[in-house]
């Protein structure tokens, strides 16, 4: 298992506060800080079907623009996949998204659980798994890792009822790619 690591560059030691602009940013990227209930609360709010579609264009959001994030991760980072878990797991941690530990599974498959997820807890009690910006993550980052499209899905949610919540990430099969 691996776990963040305070040997690397530390986020919150890049984010560049400008006041005068009104704006947090690492290099080209802007920030911002939302509360995570009035975020979920949106998602909590919607029709069942209306949620369903909004979560996983969520999902696709975060995944394309953290894929950004993960590529200049994995081009900047020495160390191959060990030291990119540890820097996944630092920047989650220190933008306020939960403590994660990442698994390499069999077959290619990655596993990152996650405590305190502050999705889960933003949207409160779910008969589903609500942590799609995770969700994104972590198949952006199996895509990083794996070196191929990759599909993720939350398998149990703190929302739901479980202890923590946990994503399985992996490769995409080419049927897969086509059916999509």
């Amino acid at each position: 298992m691996i776990v963040a690591s305070t040997t690397l560059q530390c986020f919150a030691d890049r984010l560049v506060r400008d006041a005068e602009r009104g704006e947090l940013r690492d290099g080209e990227t802007r920030y911002l800080l939302l509360r995570p209930d009035s975020l979920m609360g949106m998602f909590s709010r919607l029709a069942a079907q209306a949620r369903g579609e909004a979560l996983a264009a969520l999902t696709a959001a975060v995944a394309e623009a953290g894929g950004r994030s993960a590529a200049r991760y994995r081009e900047t980072t020495p160390g191959g996949p060990a030291a990119l878990f540890e820097i996944f797991a630092e920047t989650a941690a220190q933008l306020g998204w939960g403590v994660w530990t990442f698994a390499p599974l069999a077959d290619g498959e990655l596993c990152l659980d996650v405590a305190n997820s502050p999705f889960a807890e933003g949207f409160g009690p779910s008969s589903l798994p609500v942590c799609a910006a995770i969700t994104g993550m972590a198949a952006t980052i199996a895509e990083n890792i794996l070196g191929q499209p990759a599909v993720a899905e939350e398998t149990r949610c703190v929302a739901a009822g479980a202890e923590s919540c946990r994503f399985i990430a992996r490769g995409r099969h080419p049927q897969q790619r086509r059916s999509r």
